[in-house]
This record gives structure tokens, C-alpha cells and sequence, in this order.
């Protein structure tokens, strides 16, 4: 891998390890390609919730599927700073290319809500370092990059538990959630209504912290959809995997 100036390592791959080569009119042409796309009414939207593009994810995975996974093409593409082409950067690069190190660079760049999801959800949780960065960014003063810990947590909490703290998770869901910053609150509130859904033994402390908390009481929720607040969510899950499970 290589360096940019400052030491701060990028979404880059030496040349020896490119599997094609990504010309500068390719790199324009996905750029214009996504400039077409881009729509006005799509961007007010995105724009409240932080997300700086006005291309429809749809569009953008239908671009990623045409393409195919293209390292050094994703590598260039995420340079350009710009939100829908560090999206479809993500979609097509391999997860397992980036050190350690270049995956924390990235996520501390990666200010829009919805790069550092898709950067956590499709990069970070395939590759070998997505544990170490866990336990790194869960500590994090930045709340954006503690909230990405707090995420990959969740991650564990569902899927791998075994070795967690459940219950130091809780202790500090408890005293820290409700002044959390709202992309970390978020987070948080996820984790501790997955603890709640998956772990029967916690499920009563999940519900009660959330009831004392009240994070989300009041969020909008559309018709059919699961509130967010941690004991509606938590309930309504519940009841679904019970009704599965008796029928």
C-alpha cells in the first residue's frame, strides 16, 4: 500500500497489485456517469440526514454490479472526496485489501452517515482487523468513530457474543447513552436493543434501561414500521421470532 503525504494511508494499492489499469477517462467517466444521476429532489432528501448526494442507492448498485469488484478503480474513486463515488467505492473494492491502519484513516474521513455505515457494514466487518478496530473505536473520544465501535459491536452481539461483557455493555448503555451525540446515541440504542432481542437473561434490564432512558421514545416511525425506542423494538422483535418460531 501506499502513502499519501502526512502519513495518513489511503484506499490505495501499489501498482504490482492491481489487477487492471484505472486510466484518469475512467475514473471521469463513472464521475459523469454519477453526475447524471444525480438528482435534486433525491439530495434535499439525503441532505437531512447528513448525506451530502443526490444519487438513488438503487442506480448506484446497478453501477457497482456492472463493474464487478475493481480494487484500484474503487481506490481512486474514493479520493475524489465525493459522497456518491466513495459509496460506489465501497461496493466494489475488496474488503480484505486495507491494513489496519488504512481502515481506521478512512473511517475518520468518512463524515457522511452513510459512507461510514456501508464503510462498517461492507468493508470493515469482512476484514481480519474489524475486532482490534472494534475494541480501538468503542473507546474513541470522536463519536463519530466510537459509534462505528459501537456498531461493530452490535455486530457481535447478534452473531458472535461469546467472550462479550453483556452486562459492563449495559453499565455503560446505562450511564452514557441518553448525552451521547446522536449518531453515537444511535448506536448505542441499537446495541442495547440487541442485546434485549437476541439474550433472554438480559432482555428485562434492556427494557427497563430503555424505559428509564426514554432514547427515542418520541422518534417519528412510519406506518409498518418498529419504533426505535429500545422497549417497543425489543417487544415487537421478540414477538415476531416467538410467532416464527410457533408456527
Amino acid at each position: 500500500m501506499r502513502q499519501e503525504a502526512g502519513g495518513r494511508r489511503r484506499l490505495v494499492v501499489a501498482r504490482e497489485e492491481r489487477e487492471a489499469e484505472v486510466t484518469e477517462p475512467m475514473v471521469a467517466e463513472v464521475m459523469a456517469e454519477l453526475a447524471d444521476l444525480d438528482n435534486p429532489k433525491t439530495r434535499r432528501v439525503n441532505e437531512k440526514h447528513g448525506d451530502d448526494h443526490g444519487v438513488n442507492l438503487s442506480a448506484l448498485r446497478a453501477i457497482a454490479k456492472r463493474l464487478k469488484t475493481q480494487q484500484e478503480l474503487a481506490c481512486q474513486l474514493w479520493e475524489t472526496g465525493d459522497t456518491a463515488a466513495r459509496l460506489l467505492a465501497l461496493l466494489i473494492c475488496h474488503p480484505k485489501a486495507f491494513g489496519r491502519d488504512e481502515l481506521d484513516a478512512v473511517l475518520r474521513e468518512a463524515r457522511a452517515p452513510k459512507v461510514q455505515d456501508w464503510l462498517v457494514n461492507y468493508v470493515v466487518k469482512k476484514s481480519p482487523h474489524s475486532e482490534e478496530l472494534r475494541v480501538a473505536w468503542t473507546a474513541d473520544p470522536d463519536p463519530v468513530v466510537a459509534g462505528a465501535g459501537w456498531a461493530l459491536t452490535t455486530e457481535r452481539v447478534a452473531k458472535k457474543p461469546q467472550g462479550l461483557d453483556l452486562a459492563g455493555l449495559l453499565d455503560v448503555i446505562e450511564a452514557e447513552m441518553r448525552d451521547a451525540p446522536d449518531r453515537l446515541q444511535w448506536a448505542m440504542n441499537h446495541c442495547l436493543a440487541r442485546i434485549g432481542i437476541e439474550h433472554a437473561e438480559y432482555r428485562a434490564r434492556a427494557i427497563g434501561i430503555g424505559e428509564r432512558l426514554e432514547v427515542l421514545k418520541d422518534y417519528p416511525t412510519s406506518p409498518g414500521c418498529t419504533s426505535p425506542y429500545a422497549p417497543v423494538w425489543i417487544t415487537e422483535m421478540v414477538r415476531r421470532q416467538q410467532d416464527e418460531t410457533a408456527s
